[in-house]
């Protein structure tokens, strides 16, 4: 069994500003770069194997401030990346809300579905859970493939996790079996 503690991306520029990067890069904020070192010295004693980490720069930033210099493997992968709004990416956070629920399914268009992300985040998991088995590991990545464990591993319901405010937290913790992860 692995156990993943996921964390989201520290609080970037866009987010101070309302602004939905979705694939846009982003950079963190001030505030965003002390919470980054906040989130590396929460968990210095929790005996990680790795961290993961979504490829955009947000992300990315916030596991080098995190956990640079720790000697720990910081590995970027794609699939955990945010939902792709597509044309809607860089808009403000109230449009995209407003458009949160259409796109479960059907994609933004020029971006990807919720349920893409899931299924995204699902293939990253069976890999992680195979490899890292037995081990503790951190994600670092966005409010959708946090929607998509709660989904994946929880049996929760997508629609009603993109209805409803993302409730930020200090992470989370999710026990994984790698036979139980289910496909999309």
């Amino acid at each position: 069994m692995l156990e993943l503690i996921y964390e989201t991306h520290s609080i970037s520029e866009d987010n101070e500003h309302g602004i939905a990067s979705g694939w846009l890069p982003g950079r963190l904020s001030a505030r965003g770069r002390e919470l980054a070192v906040e989130l590396g010295r929460r968990h210095r004693d929790d005996n990680l194997a790795a961290v993961f980490v979504s490829d955009l720069q947000r992300a990315v930033e916030t596991a080098h401030i995190a956990f640079g210099g720790t000697g720990l493997p910081l590995r970027q992968d794609v699939r955990l990346r945010e939902c792709n709004y597509g044309e809607l990416n860089g808009s403000p956070v109230a449009v995209l809300t407003e458009q949160r629920r259409l796109h479960i399914d059907e994609p933004f268009p020029g971006g990807q579905s919720y349920r893409q992300v899931a299924a995204a985040t699902a293939d990253f998991l069976r890999d992680v859970a195979s490899e890292w088995d037995g081990r503790r590991v951190i994600v670092i990545s966005h409010s959708a493939n946090k929607w998509s464990l709660d989904c994946l591993l929880h049996g929760a319901d997508l629609e009603r996790l993109v209805d409803a405010p993302f409730a930020w937290q200090e992470g989370w913790t999710y026990m994984v079996d790698p036979q139980t992860i289910p496909s999309f």
